[in-house]
């Protein structure tokens, strides 16, 4: 390991132990590693695919699929604002406005401060609140100008601290257990799913039978 903690070396082995395959815990150590910096570094890439047994390129190929996952360097808080159908009559496009002449950037874009990340986002599913946004992948909404100023000052100062979590850490309960799988109960609702299979065909093939026999 080159880049990431010792710590987070340690917590990705116990993360990694929990599936059959080591391949299945790409996704979940991407989003560890993406806390450490707020952003997938290729050094980070790099630790990640060594602990999973891929290549960077794997790696680096399933992170691009996703919009959670930053290739770049993004702000303290990303913020991602909805344009949607629903947002957009709510005056999403309208806010938007008003956040790049607040922070000074366009939509792709990172304050100078480092502070604030500003991204246009499809639907983000929280219709009710539009216009909604998410910080962090936290929601907040309904939003107008001064809401949205509001936000801002209170993120800066770190009086939502609590409720918004660091960039690039998108849980904060770690999974420390395998899930426990009753493989009898499996076995035996795949029996019962098999008969159940084999009556209906034996019935549907005794009905056609009793069809052709009329018919001639």
């Amino acid at each position: 390991m080159t880049h990431l903690s010792a710590e987070l070396v340690e917590k990705c082995k116990k993360v990694v132990e929990l599936y059959p395959s080591k391949r299945s815990a790409l996704i979940p150590l991407c989003h560890i590693a993406q806390g450490q910096n707020g952003w997938l570094t290729p050094e980070a890439i790099e630790d990640v695919a060594s602990l999973v047994g891929v290549s960077p390129a794997e790696v680096r190929g399933t992170a691009s699929f996703y919009d959670m996952f930053h290739l770049e360097p993004v702000g303290k808080h990303v913020i991602a604002m909805c344009t949607n159908i629903a947002c957009m009559l709510a005056g999403a496009y309208e806010l938007l406005e008003h956040a790049q002449e607040k922070l000074g950037v366009s939509p792709g874009g990172t304050t100078t401060d480092k502070e604030f990340t500003l991204e246009e986002s499809e639907c983000l599913a929280g219709c009710d609140k539009a216009p909604c946004i998410q910080v962090n992948h936290r929601f907040f909404g309904p939003m107008d100008n001064a809401s949205f100023d509001t936000l801002l000052a209170d993120l800066k100062s770190g009086k939502l601290a609590d409720v918004v979590p660091p960039h690039g850490v998108l849980i904060r309960i770690d999974r420390e257990h395998k899930r426990k799988v009753n493989y009898e109960a499996i076995d035996a609702e795949r029996v019962e799913i098999d008969a159940a299979i084999k009556e209906r065909k034996l019935k549907l093939e005794a009905a056609n039978n009793a069809t052709v026999g009329k018919d001639s």
